[in-house]
């Protein structure tokens, strides 16, 4: 039995309560994942059930995704989020979601359709940072990439997610039609800017007026997202199925009880009252959005590289190791606090409320997954409080670990001898690297050479190599267990 509008569901298991048919699709979401049916859905989903708001969702996946759109589509565009720890799992079904399309299954005319409709107000994107076809180390677009290549080229055929973007605000502009507001919630620094700079730039290459009524017209409003939400497996659908009574739910997500959304507040044609729901709307992210990138995500980022090549599968397994709790405190408040621009914050409680949410067993959010896509996420988390660091003549030891623990990884080994799968847009080139170069110093070397990650100021400051050198041999010589304990922690 499959989740639908007629599934009989357990008492506890919360439903929507409003009449669908009053919510409408006023806002296209790109990118079906796991994060966006945890996150931002439950927030339009609390503001339906609770503040009778009517805004909706048109969701759309473009590239991978397509069994999930299948059978949400099958399930009445009905899913399940479940929040879980230490006490049990909670449901909630959610209704919001008005409309799911495929890129590769509906056609790029139908889904073009649904963003120039009249009432979109806003697109927004969980692409993850390769996504954005932009270069991390500069914020600008990648014009390189095989994709935008081929929108420069195809503006009407686009393949990327600026590109789509892009040739919807094209046929508002031809119709007449206001220009909606594009919200990024991916975990990139200043991500509005990022979004605004790649969808900018392609459109100055393929037509200079548009480029223009872009600039002038369409906003890009910057956001903070923060919930840990592990990836869905066998054993994940399993329990859910148990939590609703038998009932089979192929798109449901179960995720931590824990969501904080800041917003910069920025949208022309409207918005829906998010603060209603918890959210935060404020005139600058960026403070917001560096502490939970450095402090969360970088914290994260060093638990997962280096908590993966001393074998622990999962963030709670690492949470076990006092060595590592202390190692990650540090990190965050000796290494990246440092580095930030919030005010009015405390940091050691933020820092001791994130260890806590780590320890929360039952999420099982596995090391290995946020070890993907290393390439894209090391120089917001890493390398940029490094050059803070390098700046103001400070101790880094525990980013350069961090930065070494990336190093080792995607040599594609791990400390048993056994192989790592690589998940990287930049995997090739990092082979062709690792394949090139002997262990030891002229493997970090060779990996410096990726110019899109490191820029040319890290891979040419004697401090940084040498930091990140050394770290590396600590690696090699006595493992990451003992690498991390010997850290001179003072947090």
């Amino acid at each position: 039995m499959t989740l639908s509008s007629n599934s009989a569901l357990p008492a506890a298991i919360a439903r929507p309560g409003y009449a669908r048919e009053r919510i409408k699709p006023r806002i296209v979401h790109l990118g079906f994942g796991a994060f966006f049916r945890a996150h931002q859905a439950v927030y339009a989903e609390q503001l339906a059930n609770e503040h009778a708001g009517d805004w909706g969702y048109c969701v759309i996946s473009m590239h991978n995704g397509q069994q999930k759109i299948a059978d949400l589509q099958q399930q009445d565009l009905l899913y399940t989020v479940a929040e879980m720890d230490g006490d049990g799992w909670r449901g909630r079904t959610i209704g919001v979601i008005r409309q799911a399309l495929h890129l590769q299954v509906d056609g790029l005319a139908t889904v073009l359709d649904a963003m120039t409709q009249p009432e979109i107000a806003i697109v927004s994107l969980t692409v993850s940072e390769k996504g954005y076809c932009y270069q991390p180390a500069n914020g600008q677009l990648m014009l390189d990439h095989p994709d935008i290549q081929h929108d420069i080229a195809n503006p009407l055929r686009p393949r990327s997610a600026p590109g789509l973007i892009l040739a919807a605000l094209c046929l508002r502009r031809e119709r007449g039609l206001p220009a909606f507001s594009v919200m990024s919630c991916d975990n990139m620094p200043a991500n509005g800017q990022v979004t605004r700079n790649v969808v900018t730039q392609l459109a100055q290459r393929q037509d200079a007026g548009l480029a223009d009524w872009v600039r002038q017209n369409v906003r890009f409003p910057s956001t903070m997202v923060d919930r840990i939400v592990p990836a869905v497996t066998p054993e994940t659908q399993r329990q859910l199925q148990a939590l609703l009574g038998g009932v089979s739910d192929a798109v449901g997500v179960a995720c931590e009880p824990f969501r904080q959304w800041v917003i910069e507040d920025d949208f022309p044609q409207g918005r829906p009252e998010w603060e209603l729901a918890g959210a935060e709307l404020v005139s600058d992210v960026l403070p917001y959005e560096e502490m939970k990138l450095r402090m969360l995500n970088g914290s994260h980022s060093f638990l997962a590289y280096l908590g993966y090549l001393a074998g622990y599968p999962h963030v709670s397994d690492c949470m076990q190791d006092e060595d590592f709790v202390r190692a990650a405190r540090h990190l965050m408040l000796a290494e990246q606090a440092p580095t930030l621009q919030v005010s009015g914050v405390d940091l050691a409680h933020y820092a001791d409320s994130l260890l806590q949410r780590y320890r929360n067993s039952a999420l099982k959010h596995r090391t290995g997954q946020i070890a993907m896509d290393g390439t894209q996420k090391l120089p917001q988390r890493l390398l940029d409080p490094i050059r803070h660091h390098l700046a103001h003549g400070s101790r880094f030891d525990a980013l350069a670990l961090a930065v070494a623990g990336w190093m080792r990884y995607v040599g594609g080994q791990d400390e048993q001898g056994r192989p790592i799968e690589i998940s990287d847009p930049l995997r090739e080139p990092i082979a062709d690297l690792v394949a090139g170069s002997e262990e030891g110093p002229q493997r970090v070397l060779a990996l410096l050479q990726l110019e899109k990650i490191f820029g040319h100021d890290l891979p040419d400051s004697p401090d940084f190599v040498g930091a990140v050198t050394q770290a590396y041999l600590a690696l090699l010589a006595k493992g990451a267990k003992a690498a991390v304990a010997g850290l001179a922690v003072s947090c």
